[in-house]
């Protein structure tokens, strides 16, 4: 089931959420929708605040990526099989010289920013088996797993904007929590005046 996207504005995209157990009513289908509804909006991550729910779960398919020609082979390599459930994810360690790279988000749609990260991190989260999982990501994989685990700490990318683009994006955000945009998929905007 396709489900609204929550817009930018709504309190639940800053929550700090909660982890959860293999005892979450219907987690099996929850991740089924959240995967339809990342697919419907050709997002390559969709993390649960940005369905309306603040726990720590996202889903990630990150094969979109494999086709693009600027990446070297190992990371098209790993893009392209890069596709998992994140349960209780936490970031043990980031590492290396930050780099910048264009980022947008479904929940923050038609705005999209240059955004400095570092480029490999040490994780450890469960499956949706609840199987527990270290391992360490670089390249893109890990810009991907980074974005989405920020959703999971009520962080969203604009936040790591210069001051400046945020000031020059404050109508723009502004709009988008208002329902004054136009996205390819069902949203839900926190401040859309009703009756319009």
């Amino acid at each position: 089931m396709i489900l609204p996207i929550v817009a930018y504005g709504d309190p639940v995209l800053r929550k700090q959420c909660i982890e959860i157990d293999a005892d979450y009513p219907n987690l099996k289908e929850l991740i089924a929708n959240m995967k339809e509804t990342m697919y419907n909006a050709s997002g390559v991550g969709l993390a649960a605040p940005q369905i309306g729910k603040a726990i720590r779960l996202f889903v990630i398919d990150a094969s979109p990526f494999a086709e693009d020609e600027d990446l070297n082979e190992s990371d098209r390599a790993t893009l392209k099989t890069f596709n998992r459930v994140f349960i209780n994810a936490q970031i043990i360690k980031e590492e290396g010289e930050e780099w910048a790279f264009n980022e947008g988000c479904l929940s923050i749609p038609d705005v999209r920013q240059d955004v400095n990260r570092q480029p490999k991190v040490t994780i450890t989260y469960h499956d949706e088996a609840f199987k527990t999982h270290t391992e360490v990501l670089e390249g893109l994989a890990a810009r991907v797993f980074q974005h989405e685990y920020d959703h999971i700490e009520g962080i969203l990318f604009t936040d790591k904007l210069s001051s400046l683009k945020k000031r020059l994006l404050k109508k723009k955000l502004e709009n988008i929590s208002k329902g004054k945009i136009r996205a390819d998929y069902r949203m839900r905007f926190p401040n859309l005046k009703k009756g319009k």
